[in-house]
């Protein structure tokens, strides 16, 4: 599983570090994604609808935010 650091960034940021990050990913690959933006869970579920991603799961640790992605193309 993928790491990727997005603490600290807003709006789309995290979204377009995470489409690039993607491309690196074997399909059936997931990547945890960690932010502390509390609408990045709504982001990237329209980002997996709309590249055919899938988001598998969130869960939150204090102020961190952890979002779980899996490379479906």
């Amino acid at each position: 599983m993928g790491q990727l650091d997005a603490q600290g960034l807003k709006c789309q940021l995290p979204v377009l570090r995470v489409r690039k990050y993607m491309k690196t990913l074997d399909i059936g690959e997931e990547l945890e994604v960690l932010v502390t933006d509390p609408s990045a869970p709504e982001d990237f579920k329209l980002f997996c609808e709309q590249s055919g991603q899938e988001f598998v799961r969130t869960s939150q640790d204090g102020g961190v935010i952890n979002i779980i992605l899996r490379r479906m193309k």
